[in-house]
């Protein structure tokens, strides 16, 4: 069996990934596409080791900052661990509708077209904002051009429809309302403040000043925006509050357009009543 775990930042994924791969025995498999990424830890809200509870995690921390990684590297590496690992149960967790979608379905990428487009009349802002209306979860920095070009430039797939390649799949949604949703968001970030997000960003920023990943997470590009004097702290905690919740929208539309997701609302007074709704539709 395989159950994916879905759902906007903040509603209890990884919580709820733990429980029941207690009850499956099974491995969990991070669908994070900032997770990847080492030493991005608080403002990712990456799962501890103490709350790994010794379960096995896989695609956590397996590169550098200053590396790239597709959504492509994403697929060949998740195929590879269903592959590995098919003979027991496997739980995917996270909230990159696209990466999930890539590694579950029959998403096949095209190479760039030969014939170009260089896009010299359009500014960087209009290239990003081409770039998040070709795709709502691209996080190409908007004063990175070479890869905003190359990005819309490149197909995405060859099907318009992709149709699962596993069997005894279980896409499981975890969700809230709107309005404790943005509640919970914001409690989050005011914690991650708590936490040290401010020191983590500001060392990683002077150890990888370049860095894609950097430049594009929420969590930190607002931070390196205040550490080079475009905005106060205040303000720079504010976007991070206001980007995590409209990327949450984002996730929502995704999730609902190209899964078909069981959800299950949130009981945040006591969550292992979630537990047992998720576990009684599963059978376990």
């Amino acid at each position: 069996m395989i159950v994916a775990i879905v759902g906007p930042t903040g509603v209890g994924k990884t919580k709820m990934s733990i429980e029941l791969a207690k009850c499956l025995n099974a491995i969990i498999i991070n669908c994070d596409a900032v997770q990847v990424y080492r030493e991005l830890n608080i403002g990712s809200a990456k799962v501890t080791e103490e709350e790994k509870e010794g379960i096995s995690h896989f695609l956590l921390d397996i590169k550098n900052i200053n590396e790239d990684y597709t959504v492509m590297d994403y697929q060949k590496d998740l195929r590879e661990l269903i592959k590995k690992y098919n003979h027991q149960n496997i739980i995917i967790v996270g909230g990159t509708g696209l990466y999930l979608c890539a590694g579950l379905m029959d998403y096949r990428f095209e190479e760039e077209k030969e014939d170009n487009n260089s896009y010299d009349e359009l500014s960087n802002e209009e290239l990003y904002q081409l770039a998040i209306a070709k795709d709502g979860n691209c996080d190409i920095h908007q004063n990175n051009r070479v890869r905003l070009i190359r990005f819309l430039n490149r197909k995405n797939t060859v099907n318009v429809e992709p149709k699962l390649l596993y069997s005894n799949v279980h896409f499981i949604g975890l969700t809230t309302d709107r309005d404790n949703l943005y509640k919970v968001i914001n409690r989050r970030v005011d914690k991650m403040i708590e936490q040290g997000l401010y020191d983590e960003a500001q060392r990683l920023y002077v150890k990888y000043p370049e860095s894609r990943v950097l430049h594009s997470a929420i969590g930190y590009k607002e931070l390196i925006a205040h550490f080079d004097g475009k905005i106060s702290l205040e303000e720079a905690i504010d976007n991070i509050k206001q980007n995590s919740r409209h990327y949450a929208k984002r996730q929502y539309t995704w999730f609902n357009n190209k899964m078909d997701v069981k959800w299950f609302e949130v009981n945040y007074a006591d969550f292992s009543q979630t537990i047992e709704s998720v576990k009684k539709y599963l059978k376990i």
